[in-house]
């Protein structure tokens, strides 16, 4: 067993125990906050992956994976603390005028 075998086994325990608080999570921004770090060792776990399997490329797919998954865990937070994701004005006076 390599260290990049032990370190792939320790991500997936790791993405276990993320995957233990976002279901038990008291708030949903502690379950916001797990499934984020769950798709940062998701991240993680594609790089020793690919480094494994000998796929340069996979570092490629894993920083997509990273952008789509901090553009989603912004939207999640911005709809939670507007409950809408269009303008913050709740009026319908401001209509994007400059």
């Amino acid at each position: 067993m390599s260290m990049f075998d032990a370190a792939a086994a320790a991500v997936l325990v790791s993405m276990f125990l993320v995957l233990v608080r976002a279901f038990r999570g008291p708030t949903v921004f502690d379950r916001i906050l797990a499934i984020n770090s769950f798709g940062t060792l998701t991240v993680l776990l594609i790089a020793v992956h690919g480094y494994l399997a000998g796929r340069p490329e996979f570092l490629d797919l894993a920083l997509v994976y990273a952008l789509i998954n901090f553009v989603g865990t912004i939207a999640v937070t911005r709809f939670m603390q507007f409950q809408r994701f269009g303008s913050r004005y709740v009026g319908d006076e401001h209509h994007g005028d400059i």
